[in-house]
């Protein structure tokens, strides 16, 4: 089973060419991506995928059929309902084929008109932190995070691998952290990581002060920062990132 990833944050691409400071270098890293394909970022989400299945995490990318169509057996799960996480479910819904189940936490407000007229969404009652669901081959564990709504974070577990997947949130409630800590070794953290270091802590996602104490917490064998925003992307092209940590990639994938 493979895992694919995608990385941008909410925030939308700039359009300043100011030619000073700041602004430059924000201008230098919105050059290279138009240059070059794998500097682009597109809405934060995860791909997990096998012969037997997919099962995208959030819903993001405007299109998702190129994901699905491959796949007879599908699946959606969602951290939370914010439109950057979801917008691809509103041309899904009026799809034809199988209903796809979608999971998700407990918010009833959801997003705009998608509970009224899911179409061919298949909305499964709200899940439960720390009550597993099996999927397949998959033991997916919902965890609660800090966000500005209703927000799960996954522990996703097969037989020889044990991932966390943690977005958006701005740090991690106390009983997060010690149920992960109390799981074993995590192979890999995905964690969100929109802002450069800040002097105050910022209010819905982590700086990249918080997702390296989170880090350092969990111990990690590795660990990738996910939904990245454009001054993050400036602060990296001057300064290193510790041993263990790297910046997610739009495509970037590897084997669970």
């Amino acid at each position: 089973m493979c895992c694919a990833l995608a990385s941008d944050g909410a925030n939308s691409s700039p359009t300043t060419t100011n030619g000073c400071g700041a602004h430059r270098l924000l201008s230098d890293v919105c050059h290279r991506a138009q240059l070059e394909s794998r500097w682009r970022r597109h809405s934060c989400c995860a791909a997990l995928y096998s012969p037997e299945g997919i099962l995208l995490i959030d819903a993001g990318l405007p299109s998702l059929a190129p994901w699905l169509s491959m796949y007879t057996q599908r699946c959606i799960l969602l951290t939370h309902y914010h439109m950057d996480h979801v917008q691809g479910l509103f041309p899904l819904r009026w799809g034809v084929g199988k209903p796809i189940p979608v999971y998700g936490p407990p918010d009833p407000a959801g997003c705009d008109d998608l509970f009224k007229h899911p179409g061919m969404l298949d909305f499964k009652p709200p899940l439960t932190a720390f009550q597993p669901l099996h999927l397949n081959r998959l033991r997916i564990t919902p965890v609660p995070l800090n966000h500005s709504r209703p927000t799960l974070g996954y522990l996703i577990e097969t037989s020889e691998c044990r991932i966390a997947y943690l977005t958006d949130t701005v740090g991690l409630p106390d009983e997060t952290l010690q149920f992960l800590e109390q799981q074993g070794t995590l192979d890999r953290l995905i964690i969100d990581c929109t802002e450069p270091p800040a002097a105050v802590m910022p209010r819905n996602h982590n700086d990249l002060t918080s997702a390296l104490h989170i880090h350092v917490r969990l111990r990690p064998q590795e660990t990738y920062l996910t939904h990245i925003g454009h001054a993050l992307d400036v602060y990296l092209q001057t300064h290193v990132l510790p041993q263990g940590v790297h910046v997610a990639r739009d495509g970037m994938s590897f084997t669970l």
